[in-house]
């Protein structure tokens, strides 16, 4: 008797998945990118002030530039993740980091081409929100169909902890560039430790044979099978999937402006403070919170707990907790408990990754990668919203409080509707085993 197309598609991510080897080697790898991703989009945050000042621009105009890139970043993501299904996400990822590398290192350059610095920065924060909005969807994709599901949380946490490491890295390695050499110095720095990533990735994980490969199939156009076709309407018939959706928009968003605004929030609200702290010690807290809510939730799963109820656990915390200590940022005027608090917030928002992030590829394994380009264009989009909303707030209010106030309203929204709605069954595979 012929295997169904789904018994076939389970057979090959079977056959697919790492060695123990090969995914301690990759997760080490995709650690680092991640966090070089992370080095490169923090960039714009920590040069803000900096650049403001040299350029003359005010919050609204900081704002524009500082939201621009999730401009670009909405409109890449359901592409990177259906690339990632089709091609493979670690091509994908060495493709897209080998080009924002390059427009990371020459930004600089782009701010002396003419007087509208403005419209040079908000152009190249687009083009760097164009080619990292592919990394996320293509990095779910990947580590769906090679890594098993008893170890997807925490290996998913480890990567996802990059984000903290790679901010860490740019507030304190950036903090001193920025006083020692000024702001061009923090790109060239990050732009350029990627350019060596992808030269690493490309020399000693990938064969040069697979990439041509992919760029011959990329260049010919992607042949679509019947088998092969994203599931779109069975997918968004079911309401679980829906409140997946909203609840990483709710915490992709939230995250977002936090991102962009801490670092001028402490700048101008405790201006004679060190900038190493507040731009360090949030993301040091962090990276064990992100490893420790992967080995929690992988622990509580192999202990007899129900997958939905472990995620609905993470996102309490990751959306629920987190909120309230945000809040506590705009009703404190010391810099000890403003640095704890942000902290707090941030670190706890690390737990979404064995969260929402992992639902994803529980509910639609086959294509998490388009599913999660789908929730990720959301939150993207939101985060256009939010960030310049943040700093139409503060610049009419002249207060902090309504920034926070927005962050909490947005976590608690998507925390609700997964707490309701929230399922982790598979949704992509059909009794009838037809593709819509």
């Amino acid at each position: 008797m012929q295997p169904t197309p789904d018994e076939a598609r389970r057979d090959r991510a079977g056959d697919s998945q790492w060695s123990r080897p090969e995914c301690q080697a990759w997760t080490g790898t995709l650690l680092l990118g991640t966090c070089l991703l992370y080095c490169t989009r923090s960039s714009m945050p920590i040069c803000t002030v900096s650049m403001s000042q040299d350029f003359g621009w005010n919050k609204k105009e900081a704002g524009i530039v500082l939201s621009s890139f999730f401009w670009g970043y909405c409109l890449t993501q359901v592409v990177g993740g259906h690339l990632g299904d089709r091609i493979g996400g670690e091509k994908v990822i060495l493709l897209s980091a080998s080009a924002w590398g390059s427009i990371t290192t020459v930004t600089p350059l782009l701010a002396q081409l003419s007087s509208a610095h403005l419209a040079f920065m908000t152009f190249s924060r687009i083009l760097m929100g164009l080619l990292q909005g592919v990394y996320f969807p293509a990095l779910t994709s990947l580590l769906s169909q090679k890594v098993r599901d008893s170890e997807r949380a925490f290996t998913y946490s480890m990567v996802g902890a990059g984000s903290q490491f790679g901010t860490l890295l740019t507030g304190a390695v950036g903090s001193l560039l920025l006083e020692w050499y000024g702001w061009q110095s923090i790109f060239y720095f990050s732009g350029g430790l990627t350019l060596l990533w992808v030269w690493y990735v490309y020399r000693y994980l990938l064969s040069g044979k697979d990439l041509v490969l992919a760029l011959g199939v990329l260049a010919q156009g992607l042949p679509v099978s019947r088998h092969s076709r994203v599931p779109w309407r069975r997918l968004f018939r079911k309401p679980a999937v829906w409140a997946a959706v909203i609840s990483q928009l709710s915490a992709a968003c939230s995250f977002f402006v936090l991102i962009s605004w801490l670092p001028t929030f402490f700048k101008e609200t405790f201006p004679n403070a060190k900038g190493w702290i507040f731009n360090v010690v949030p993301w040091l807290v962090a990276i064990p919170a992100s490893l420790f809510s992967g080995f929690l939730s992988d622990h509580l799963i192999n202990q007899g707990y129900r997958a939905i109820t472990v995620r609905k656990l993470m996102q309490g915390m990751g959306l629920g907790l987190s909120s309230v200590f945000a809040l506590c940022l705009g009703h404190t005027s010391s810099f000890c408990e403003s640095v704890v608090f942000a902290s707090a917030s941030i670190g706890l928002q690390t737990f979404n990754h064995s969260g929402i992030s992992v639902n994803i590829q529980d509910l639609a394994p086959s294509c998490a990668g388009f599913l999660f380009g789908v929730a990720n264009t959301a939150g993207a989009l939101a985060g256009v919203v939010g960030v310049c909303l943040g700093g139409y707030l503060i610049e009419t209010t002249g207060s902090w409080t309504c920034l926070f106030n927005l962050v909490a309203i947005i976590s608690n929204l998507g925390l609700c509707t997964f707490l309701v709605f929230g399922q982790a069954q598979r949704v992509d595979l059909s009794s009838t085993h037809e593709d819509l």
